[in-house]
């Protein structure tokens, strides 16, 4: 992982859109700083595109859908968008961040998955969750799973503490149901489909912005934190960890390519400002 400051700002020049974890990386202690906040309006300001992509629900993830100055919010691991109009500079300047419209009524929810097959999946997820509760002791859903529509979520960090080897055992009985598995910064997450945070992204920059993200990746970065975040660490020419994610460091397959000074929030902001730089330099 090289420094930020190894970015070249040709390269930095040339990115169009941002596409970001969320917990640990936008957020600091469950909630987003201000200095991210900032970050986010600013890049938007500027023209870009900023995606967050994140293993939250769908639930959880609406009321910033609907005040955060972003494009729009992937979750459940690329599943389901929550999409806004774009706001106008006034409501996105400096001094006027908390005088974002209520967008609720224009707020669009679209799924990879239809509603058929959504039915079917949540019924199976169920019953997986109830074998994972029972086999693997002090395991407990995410507090966040009455949002959750198209996955299921294990807490191992958030609010208790799973040990390595459990963490595992959770993620071998996912898999051997036949679900997808992802261990994030707090959670353990399971779904039934093909979709994961590169088809998310992917999915969102065709539906949004009718742009095919393959063919100009090279203008894109992604920032991220976590062990779940390699798959997007490895396809993106241009990723940068926030500096809190040295403590996966030995785990990390595929790292990403920058690593910033900061930890969460203060560390995309980091990147936020290296890119604007680039844009004024």
């Amino acid at each position: 992982m090289q420094a930020l400051t190894q970015w070249s700002a040709d390269d930095r020049r040339s990115i169009i859109g941002v596409l970001t974890d969320i917990d640990d990386t936008l957020t600091t202690e469950g909630a987003i700083t201000p200095d991210a906040l900032q970050a986010l309006a600013d890049l938007q300001a500027a023209g870009l595109h900023v995606i967050p992509i994140t293993g939250r629900p769908v639930g959880w993830s609406e009321p910033f859908a609907l005040s955060w100055p972003v494009d729009a919010i992937v979750a459940e691991n690329g599943a389901v968008a929550l999409i806004q109009p774009r706001p106008s500079a006034e409501n996105i300047s400096k001094n006027n961040l908390q005088a974002l419209p209520d967008q609720r009524k224009a707020l669009s929810k679209r799924y990879q998955q239809d509603a058929t097959t959504r039915a079917a999946n949540f019924a199976r997820m169920q019953q997986v969750a109830r074998r994972v509760l029972h086999e693997v002791p002090g395991t407990m859903l995410a507090e966040d799973s009455p949002g959750r529509e198209t996955d299921i979520a294990i807490d191992h960090s958030e609010f208790t503490h799973l040990p390595p080897d459990r963490i595992a055992q959770v993620v071998q009985i996912m898999q051997s149901e036949g679900m997808c598995a992802t261990v994030s910064s707090i959670h353990i997450n399971g779904w039934f489909g093909a979709h994961n945070k590169l088809e998310g992204a992917r999915w969102i920059v065709r539906e949004l912005l009718g742009r095919e993200l393959d063919a100009e990746i090279t203008r894109w970065v992604y920032v991220g934190d976590s062990t779940n975040d390699q798959l997007m660490f490895q396809h993106f020419p241009f990723s940068v960890g926030v500096a809190n994610i040295r403590r996966f460091e030995a785990e990390l397959t595929h790292q990403p390519r920058f690593i910033t000074p900061s930890e969460r929030g203060t560390g995309f902001a980091e990147v936020a400002r290296a890119l604007l730089a680039a844009r004024v330099g």
